[in-house]
């Protein structure tokens, strides 16, 4: 029972993870949602694809932190932390990617359609793409973490122009025009805003988190492996 006990303490925030993305997934599907016009029905991506821009930029950021600890530090678990938790944000840009295209097939006729938010948010993903690829193209650990470690904060300080300020200082079809998509008092309700910002949001990071605390764990035993053959 006590080792029950300590398992559950140390894992309450994956239950809550569970338990926060089970209320949002029936919400976004099933629950009450206001009709705008234009938006209808398709306002329900709003308990994903939002939630997984906020995603990517805290496990950006997150990813950004580790390399300038390493290149300070030297120590390499900084380095495979920076790469976890930038593999783990690329996944929620392509996320962020596909449910706006779905969303956008409904309200603007096309999943595609050459938008300012949509060419920023490629450009970015194929940024942090380049960054996974330099990084798998050099064998030498040091080399590699060094390299990457500048190349990592080179990519993130591109996000700023690539997402949030050219994009929006062009006309967009997006939600939010040339301000914050979704943030913007009239386009949700306080159901919505409530739903989001105490279940969607944190519900995904944490799944992001999740993630990436299983990768970082497989690459230490992965070094271990190899520093004991």
């Amino acid at each position: 029972m006590r080792h029950l006990y300590d398992s559950m303490r140390l894992a309450w925030w994956k239950i809550l993870c569970i338990v926060q993305l089970l209320i949002i997934s029936v919400a976004g599907l099933l629950g009450d949602v206001p009709a705008k016009p234009i938006l209808n029905e398709t306002i329900r991506n709003y308990y994903f694809h939002v939630p997984m821009w906020f995603g990517m930029m805290i496990f950006f950021i997150v990813s950004v932190v580790f390399s300038v600890k390493y290149l300070r530090s030297g120590n390499l678990e900084h380095d495979i932390k920076a790469v976890e938790f930038a593999n783990v944000g690329l996944l929620f840009c392509v996320l962020g990617l596909s449910t706006g295209m779905i969303w956008a097939n409904y309200t603007w006729g096309k999943p595609w359609s050459n938008d300012p938010k949509q060419i920023g948010a490629a450009i970015a993903f194929l940024i942090y793409f380049a960054y996974l690829v330099l990084r798998n193209s050099m064998l030498d650990p040091d080399k590699r973490a060094k390299i990457g470690a500048v190349y990592n904060i080179f990519a993130f300080a591109m996000l700023f122009p690539t997402i949030w300020i050219i994009p929006r200082l062009l006309e967009s079809l997006h939600p939010g025009g040339m301000g914050n998509p979704a943030l913007n008092p009239g386009d949700v309700d306080s159901r919505m805003r409530y739903l989001f910002y105490f279940i969607a949001f944190p519900g995904w990071t944490l799944a992001g988190v999740w993630i990436a605390s299983l990768h970082i764990r497989l690459k230490k035993l992965e070094e271990k492996k190899l520093q004991h053959a």
